[in-house]
Parts: structure tokens; sequence; C-alpha cells
């Protein structure tokens, strides 16, 4: 799901949020993509949680990427907290 923070937050200009169906899954996900940015395009990224596995927080600078279990994700619904009322985001 991407969240458009424009306006709303100073922490970046997009939210992203993602699932892994494990621990496992959701490191490896942060891992290839934190690989794949700065490959490609350059960008160093923060990377935070990998060692718990639950929740991994990628922080590009313009970009917040967000990735979890499915069970961490329902707990902590980011996306109702940042999406206006009544939006669905853009999946």
């Amino acid at each position: 799901m991407q969240i458009d923070l424009r306006g709303i937050s100073s922490i970046g200009d997009y939210m992203i949020i993602a699932s892994g169906r494990s621990s496992r899954q959701v490191v490896s996900i942060s891992e290839k993509m934190v690989d794949r940015l700065k490959q490609e395009y350059g960008i160093s990224c923060k990377l935070e949680g990998k060692d718990g596995g639950d929740w991994v927080l990628i922080d590009t600078g313009d970009v917040v990427v967000h990735v979890f279990r499915p069970e961490v994700r329902e707990f902590y619904q980011l996306e109702k907290m940042w999406l206006p009322a009544g939006a669905s985001g853009a999946k």
C-alpha cells in the first residue's frame, strides 16, 4: 500500500506498507529492497528492526517503507493512522 504524505508529514513524501508471511521473509524483502536501492539508484537507506523480523523500517529519506508480518501489521494498523477517513489508499 502506498500513502501520499506530501503536505501531511515531514517524515517523507510517501509511505509504503508491505507484508511478508514470516519473519524470515520480512527480513529478506527488506534486505533485497535496500540492496536494490543502493545498486540501481545509489540510495543509502537506514534500516531498523531487522534483528527482530516482525517489523522492519526502511528510511530512504523521501520514502519510508514498513515491512510487517501480517499479525504485526494488523496490530499497528498504520493505514488507519495515516490515511484520511474513508480513503482506501493505493495498492
